[in-house]
């Protein structure tokens, strides 16, 4: 018969086992056409998520301000809307730049513990053709082309790199 004195709670604590950098474009036409309003949305419940299961986070914008390490690498906390709002947008559109910047960065994890997952939102309107990451082991392509005339290069990008491309078209 069981007692009391036989069970005995064992607290494991909760490790992270991925980092999420996500390279957000932040150029002209993604602020025309609504898509940073709805990859910002996105953006929010992508990190809200990391944040529950205790996961690290990074976010790389590019636009035309270039690129910027928006946040580096760190355990996600909880967000809001206050932190997101202010990305701004505006001009060209650095893919391969912004690309190269999350590579590197993934590839100082390279023996940690952590997955690192890449999630690339962007309308991709722009002639670039940058070549895979290779130290991502999870990439998703996040499709936020709108218009009438779309282009489909996010997910001819996606194709090209072998990855899932996902659409948040309006």
């Amino acid at each position: 018969m069981l007692a009391s004195e036989h069970v005995r709670f064992h607290h494991k604590e909760l490790t992270s086992t991925r980092l999420h950098c996500v390279v957000l474009d932040c150029s002209s036409s993604m602020v025309t056409g609504g898509g940073l309003a709805r990859a910002k949305g996105v953006l929010l419940d992508l990190f809200q998520e990391a944040y529950q299961r205790r996961e690290h986070v990074a976010l790389i914008c590019f636009g035309g301000e270039g690129v910027q390490l928006r946040l580096p690498p760190c355990k996600a906390s909880a967000w809001s809307n206050d932190w997101v709002a202010p990305i701004g947008g505006g001009g060209g559109t650095p893919l391969t730049q912004a690309l190269q910047l999350a590579d590197t960065l993934l590839a100082t994890q390279n023996g940690s513990a952590l997955q690192t997952w890449l999630w690339l939102m962007t309308d991709a309107r722009t002639r670039e053709q940058p070549p895979k990451p290779t130290h991502a082991e999870t990439i998703r392509v996040l499709d936020f082309e709108s218009g009438r005339v779309r282009l489909e290069r996010a997910r001819a990008l996606a194709e090209a790199w072998g990855v899932e491309c996902l659409k948040f078209n309006s």
